[in-house]
């Protein structure tokens, strides 16, 4: 079972680590005590509860897709030559970097400020964690 120190489990939730003891508190997580009286959450009830949390924006394109990875975001720069175009979307916390043609910028009418949604669609997923400490 992997156990979490308060301020990291806020950090990954995006709230202060006042509200994750307040959770703990009033039952929301299930708190123990390290044998250094640091105060320990577990993994998986913090996986649990951050899908619960989750606020995904409603995807506006109203399209059906296979492609899972979708995130709704607002477009913040987008660069461009003659031939092609980086678009950059912030969407929720993630920052997603599109490379595309500059006719495609121009069909879109994509622009700073705009509502995108960015689909990701991929055979390779790469996984990392932080070193563990043995």
């Amino acid at each position: 079972m992997s156990q979490i120190r308060v301020k990291d489990a806020a950090h990954y939730l995006g709230v202060s680590a006042d509200t994750v003891r307040r959770w703990a508190e009033d039952g929301t997580l299930t708190s123990t005590k390290s044998s250094t009286g640091v105060t320990m959450l577990d993994g998986l009830e913090l996986a649990h509860l951050a899908r619960q949390r989750a606020v995904l924006p409603e995807d506006p394109s109203g399209m059906e897709s296979s492609a899972r990875n979708r995130f709704v975001g607002l477009v913040t720069r987008v660069v461009t030559d003659k031939v092609m175009a980086q678009v950059e979307l912030q969407c929720g916390p993630h920052r997603v970097v599109s490379l595309m043609s500059a006719e495609a910028v121009k069909e879109l009418a994509l622009e700073p400020g705009s509502v995108a949604v960015a689909v990701v669609k991929s055979t390779t997923v790469i996984v990392e964690t932080p070193g563990r400490r043995i």
